[in-house]
């Protein structure tokens, strides 16, 4: 009897732990990046051309006529000192993140924005445009038909305008032309940068990493850095260390933070967000003034002279709604807190200047973060 009872236990306990453990854990993949592995950003400039009259307008955008004419030169067309008229171009520049490890005759999307007065980009074609990086080169070059996501139509009258005419994307649009060298597998030492950083998230995946590798590996540098020496049997293959790796089970451990949108109400609080025993009382004060004028005239035998006049009635109301006062009991839980808040009946707006406070009182042991 004593050991089927300390079967089931153990069974319940084993139950509960791998409950707790599979909702409150991450992989490292989704907590950290690799040092190195990251996109990079391109930036060009370039013509849109074949709009059907809504591009700039030359007369009032002197970059586009210099470049229209500068481009009809390497054709060799010469246009210096001849009026252009052409409504059908507009100077736009482009931009696009190049992704890491990508290779020569590779294909990347690439965005399309106005820079003049243009109308709209719809059905424009982009020229073929040099995509630079920060340090001058060409990495990429783009072309292609543009596609936007909005639309404009007008008549004499009226103008109607939906989404971002002047804002256009080519799929597929650049062709990159160079790489950016990184041999990941020569690699001898690794950091991991954490999105969140965290003194113990950071040790915690060292410890996992270690645990895993069976020899002292990894080593937390700071909250956001994690350092991993590759272990000699990886040596050459480091590709499947990482793939080992970010697939660990880590628990996260963040600082209680209570984040604020005043401009839309939105309020989202932690899960270790606490407060002290404090009282809360919310109350709203409606005044209501109500103007009745009456009518005054004189009765059938009323003295010579008697005039009709008006009498004004005021009646004024005062009620005061949400006279109660909610006791927080001390180191409640965020349901707890909630279901307290939300049985005084009160708003999101209402619910932002309680938060604020309770933390003046000192009595919440979190971070407030207004957006």
């Amino acid at each position: 009897m004593t050991r089927t009872c300390f079967t089931a236990l153990v069974a319940a306990f084993l139950i509960f732990s791998a409950s707790v453990h599979a909702g409150a854990t991450s992989r490292i993949k989704d907590l950290a990046n690799i040092e190195g592995v990251r996109q990079n950003q391109l930036i060009g400039y370039g013509l849109v051309v074949g709009l059907n009259g809504t591009g700039d307008t030359l007369n009032n955008i002197p970059f586009t006529k210099q470049s229209l004419q500068a481009m009809l030169e390497r054709l060799g067309v010469n246009v210096r000192g001849q009026t252009l008229r052409t409504g059908n171009v507009a100077a736009v520049m482009v931009t696009a993140n190049l992704p890491a490890f990508s290779t020569q005759g590779t294909r990347i999307d690439i965005t399309v924005s106005s820079l003049g007065d243009a109308k709209s980009l719809q059905g424009g074609m982009l020229l073929v445009t040099p995509l630079l990086g920060a340090d001058g080169n060409v990495y990429a070059v783009g072309q292609g038909s543009v596609a936007i996501g909005g639309f404009q139509a007008e008549g004499e009258a009226a103008k109607i305008v939906r989404g971002v005419p002047t804002v256009g994307r080519i799929a597929n649009g650049a062709l990159i032309e160079r790489e950016i060298e990184f041999n990941l597998n020569r690699q001898s030492q690794l950091r991991m940068a954490l999105r969140n950083p965290d003194f113990t998230t950071a040790r915690r995946i060292a410890a996992a990493i270690n645990d895993y590798i069976g020899v002292p590996t990894a080593e937390s540098l700071d909250p956001g850095t994690v350092g991993i020496t590759v272990p000699q049997q990886y040596r050459g293959n480091v590709i499947s260390l990482l793939t080992e790796i970010e697939q660990l089970q880590v628990e996260p451990d963040l600082s209680a933070k209570i984040v604020i949108d005043e401009r839309s109400g939105i309020i989202v609080m932690g899960r270790d967000v606490r407060v002290s025993m404090v009282a809360v009382a919310q109350g709203n004060l409606t005044v209501t003034i109500t103007e009745t004028p009456q009518v005054s005239q004189p009765g059938p035998f009323a003295p010579r002279g008697a005039e009709t006049v008006v009498v004004n009635r005021t009646r004024i109301g005062v009620q005061e709604d949400g006279k109660r006062l909610a006791v927080v009991k001390d180191g409640v839980s965020l349901q707890q807190l909630v279901d307290g808040l939300n049985a005084l009946g009160i708003g999101p707006r209402d619910l932002i200047a309680i938060l604020q406070a309770i933390k003046a009182a000192g009595a919440i042991q979190a971070d407030i973060e207004v957006m």
